[in-house]
């Protein structure tokens, strides 16, 4: 049997940078296991599965697989799923698509430009704050010394979906220098619930944007990621919560994934009301290919 996919480069200016995904579209004759061994043969940080075309209490069944294992939430794959939802499956401009996934539904609304998706806004899940971490634990797991972390801010770890532990620098030149300490990297995940790390510098390469970004998640089946939505809006939430530009509110513009040759732009907006931080996360998605996937008849 054979099943439609596209290739997405997501929170990308142009294609063959962002982020890769790839998207199934119908996926209702694939069991879990063929997923996860699509996910491994595409190896891209996550694939997604739209597993039917039509929308179940308002929004559309997906799940996300990186090459190891399902996950919950995840950022660029639902920006790239709901662009492809948008231009394959309904074939004309919506305002709103939602995804139904495994945490929870994730709504994301559409700017168009001359009938065309220019943005895609996602709104996370309200934030949850959990461990702060010592600074000399992280600098070995890093290989940065401990100087090389701004320790006016806590090193935490951080969930909107998905849980990312947020590391602030002092500057892009530490940033750069990271090479991760693998053994060391499995014996700090063992004691915590984020198998991710975020680190981040207020220096950028491009003056016009706020911050820089690297992401790191071998857990995953990645070293490195090279745009990612979910640990961006953890970003979002732990930049609010701290007033870390001394404001509640946060309108900024985040690079990431140049030290592994996939520069991104990711657009980070967040506020604080009387409830909760408010988290939206925007970019630009790319057509790249699309193809048949053969699939075994069961």
């Amino acid at each position: 049997m054979n099943n439609h996919y596209y290739i997405v480069d997501v929170f990308a200016d142009n294609k063959y940078a962002g982020n890769p995904l790839a998207v199934f579209t119908n996926s209702a004759n694939i069991d879990t296991q063929e997923m996860q061994s699509i996910a491994k043969e595409i190896n891209y940080s996550e694939t997604t599965f739209i597993t039917s075309p039509q929308k179940n209490n308002g929004g559309y069944e997906v799940r996300i697989f990186t090459p190891n294992r399902e996950i919950p939430f995840a950022g660029h794959p639902t920006l790239g799923t709901a662009y492809i939802i948008q231009q394959i499956i309904i074939q004309k401009p919506v305002e709103k698509i939602i995804l139904n996934l495994e945490e929870g539904q994730i709504p994301v609304t559409i700017n168009y430009k001359n009938s065309l998706p220019e943005w895609l806004w996602m709104r996370q899940q309200a934030p949850y704050f959990g461990s702060k971490l010592p600074g000399s634990v992280i600098a070995e797991v890093l290989r940065l010394n401990p100087s090389d972390i701004d320790l006016r801010w806590p090193i935490q770890e951080v969930s909107t979906g998905l849980p990312f532990i947020i590391v602030p620098l002092k500057n892009i030149s530490a940033l750069q220098q990271i090479s991760l300490n693998v053994d060391k990297y499995y014996q700090l995940i063992a004691e915590t619930e984020a198998k991710c790390i975020l680190v981040f510098s207020p220096e950028t390469y491009y003056p016009e944007n706020n911050l820089h970004v690297r992401v790191f998640c071998h857990y995953m089946g990645m070293l490195e990621d090279p745009a990612t939505g979910s640990a961006n809006g953890c970003l979002a939430g732990y930049l609010t919560q701290y007033t870390y530009f001394g404001d509640e509110n946060i309108n900024i513009r985040v690079e990431q994934g140049y030290e592994i040759g996939r520069p991104s732009l990711l657009l980070l907006k967040a506020s604080r009301n009387d409830v909760c931080i408010d988290i939206n996360i925007g970019g630009k998605v790319i057509l790249v290919a699309k193809g048949e996937f053969l699939v075994p008849a069961k």
